[in-house]
C-alpha cells in the first residue's frame, strides 16, 4: 500500500478533522492529564505523524534526557509502523529521525530567548524551520504569566509552527472552571485553541476535547490512548 494511504488510515486523520483539521500553524495547544496517564505519548505520537509526513518537529523537554526522549520516539514510531504495516521500516526511521531536533533544557534556566535562540542557530546552520513544536515540561501553567504566552504565541506564528503543550491535573484539591479546565490553565484560554483532556478509563484513556477553535460546539469523537502502544484509536 503506498506510504500516502497507510497515513490516511491513521487515527491521527480522525482527531485532526475533530479539531478543525489541526492545530494550525502559530497556534498553541494544551494536553491535560493526571501525571503519568500519557500526555508525553500522545504528544510524541502526533509528531511522529507528522515527521512521516515530511513534516519537521521540534521536541523541548525540562523533564527527560535527549536519550530517553529517542527511546521513547522510537517505540512509538515502531507500535505505529506495526499498526498500519509500513514497508521499509528502516528507511521510515531514517526519514523520522532527519525531519526531527530534540532540545533539552534545565527547567529552572529555561527562558524563550533561549529557546528563540536555538532556534535561529538551526535555521542558520542547517536549514531547520520547525513546522510543528512540542513543549514538554514548560511553559509550567502554575506560574506562566501573560507575557511569557504572549511570546509564545508570537514565536509560533514568526516560525509558522503549530505548539502543543502539557499541563498536569490533580484527583483533588485542584480549582477547575465549569469545563474542568484547572483555572491555572484557564487563565490563559485567551492564547490557547485547543485544549484536550487525557481521561483515564479501566483499560484506555479517552481522548477529550474540550475546546477547539472557539467552536461553541465541541465534537464528541470516540477517540481513546492505548496505555499500551502510547497510540491513538478509535471505537
Amino acid at each position: 500500500m503506498p506510504e500516502k494511504s497507510m497515513m490516511q488510515r491513521s487515527p491521527v486523520r480522525v482527531f485532526e478533522r475533530a479539531i478543525g483539521g489541526g492545530l494550525g500553524a502559530g497556534n498553541l495547544g494544551v494536553v491535560m492529564s493526571r501525571p503519568g496517564v500519557g500526555k508525553t505519548g500522545f504528544m510524541i505520537g502526533l509528531a511522529v505523524d507528522q515527521l512521516l509526513q515530511g513534516r519537521k518537529v521540534l521536541y523541548i523537554s525540562t523533564k527527560e534526557s535527549v536519550e530517553r526522549i529517542n527511546d521513547f520516539f522510537d517505540q512509538v514510531f515502531h507500535a505505529m509502523a506495526a499498526d498500519l504495516g509500513f514497508d521499509e521500516v528502516p528507511q521510515k526511521q531514517l526519514k523520522m529521525e532527519r525531519n526531527r531536533h530534540i532540545l533539552v533544557y534545565n527547567r529552572d534556566l529555561f527562558s524563550l530567548e533561549k529557546l528563540e535562540q536555538s532556534v535561529a542557530f538551526l535555521k542558520d546552520t542547517t536549514g531547520f524551520d520547525p513546522d510543528m513544536v512540542i513543549m514538554d515540561g514548560t511553559p509550567r501553567y502554575e506560574s506562566t504569566e501573560t507575557w511569557e504566552m504572549e511570546g509564545l504565541q508570537r514565536l509560533g506564528r514568526e516560525w509558522g509552527a503549530e505548539i502543543w503543550t502539557s499541563s498536569n491535573t490533580h484527583r483533588e484539591g485542584q480549582k477547575t472552571d465549569e469545563r474542568g479546565v484547572p483555572l491555572k490553565v484557564a487563565a490563559h484560554d485567551e492564547f490557547l485553541a485547543v485544549i484536550i483532556h487525557l481521561c483515564p478509563q479501566n483499560d484506555h484513556v479517552k481522548v477529550k476535547i474540550v475546546k477547539e477553535h472557539g467552536t461553541q460546539e465541541i465534537p464528541q469523537v470516540h477517540l481513546e490512548l492505548d496505555p499500551g502502544t502510547m497510540l491513538l484509536r478509535w471505537r
